[in-house]
């Protein structure tokens, strides 16, 4: 097998995987905390906690592996996101994890399987899960505190965009929103970090939905209604694999999100660290932002326009630029391998 065959097969086990394990809290779990379904908020949340083990399996699943070798590669990505802690002697299931880290050793298991395969015959029960376990399940710990310094220093360049004024970090911080979620870093995880707040995590939010818009209406010709709303409703991650290879994909979203953070500051579209990094996903986005400014007729107008009017329209916009005039781009780059 080819390095670019592999590294597409991770990559995609890796989007389908997250998304996965995201969509049911982004669908029901505003709407659950509204209604008090305390069950329902649980288990979204938990399934959520879960997207590393789900993306070890959807990559299995890209190899075709057995099921002792596909479990074998989930707990290896489980153990290798860092999400599964020892706090005050208890072990903790704390967060996604960190997902770079998760693929990092998700591909190393691979490997090791892909090596294996059926060389241990009947010891292959026995032999298979221990070792690929033991030794890319260590390499993931080792690599961790590393890799989740890449993390630290987009945490740090997003802090620096808040300091500017607030048209200009409104379009900065809204870009890197947009990259960051179709990207294996976690928009919440950064939100949370440098406390995002104010005009800043409105922007984000504004960033994350031209991403979100964005990728359904570029890819809809190859995807359908199905996969383009889960970029919407569920994740954009749903399109890393998608930017990993061709970054330039990226394009479009990037002149979205850049419309769109300029409105927030102009407008004041606001946002709470906790609501940063969803985008329109369970409508956390917009109605976080009513909550600050209030419901009134306009602000609910302000709002219906700057989180889904715009976008769409300017997704239709930028997709004409880019695909029929600059002809740089086509609905291939957006498609995804289910």
């Amino acid at each position: 097998m080819k390095a670019k065959e592999f590294s597409n097969k991770v990559l995609t086990g890796m989007s389908i995987g997250i998304v996965a394990a995201l969509v049911p809290s982004a669908i029901l779990g505003e709407l659950s905390k509204a209604l008090g379904l305390t069950t329902v908020v649980l288990i979204t949340t938990m399934a959520a906690r879960l997207a590393a083990f789900a993306m070890g399996l959807c990559i299995a699943g890209q190899f075709k592996m057995k099921p002792i070798h596909s479990v074998s590669l989930a707990i290896s990505t489980m153990l290798g996101s860092g999400a599964i802690k020892m706090i005050e002697g208890s072990m903790v299931l704390a967060g996604l994890g960190d997902v770079i880290n998760a693929g990092i050793t998700a591909a190393i298991a691979a490997l090791i399987l892909l090596y294996f395969n059926d060389r241990f015959k009947s010891y292959t029960m026995i032999l298979v899960p221990t070792l690929t376990i033991a030794i890319s399940g260590a390499i993931g710990l080792f690599t961790l505190p590393y890799v989740s310094m890449i993390t630290g220093a987009v945490g740090q360049f997003i802090a620096w965009c808040t300091t500017l004024q607030p048209i200009l970090m409104g379009a900065l911080i809204s870009m890197s929103f947009a990259i960051i979620i179709i990207s294996p870093i976690s928009t919440v995880g950064i939100a949370l970090a440098v406390s995002l707040s104010g005009i800043a995590s409105g922007a984000a939010n504004l960033g994350i939905c031209a991403a979100g818009f964005g990728l359904a209406i570029a890819g809809f010709e190859k995807n359908g209604w199905g996969t383009s709303l889960a970029s919407v409703l569920g994740s954009p991650k749903l399109h890393m694999a998608n930017f990993l290879k061709n970054p330039k994909m990226s394009i479009p979203l990037l002149c979205n999100a850049a419309v769109l953070g300029i409105l927030a500051g102009i407008l004041g579209i606001v946002g709470t660290p906790m609501s940063a990094g969803f985008g329109i996903s369970g409508l956390i986005g917009p109605l976080n932002h009513l909550g600050i400014v209030g419901y009134t007729a306009t602000n609910w107008l302000i709002t219906l326009i700057v989180f889904i009017v715009l976008p769409i329209v300017l997704g239709f916009v930028f997709k004409f630029v880019f695909f029929k005039g600059a002809k740089i781009l086509s609905a291939d780059d957006y498609a995804i391998e289910m």
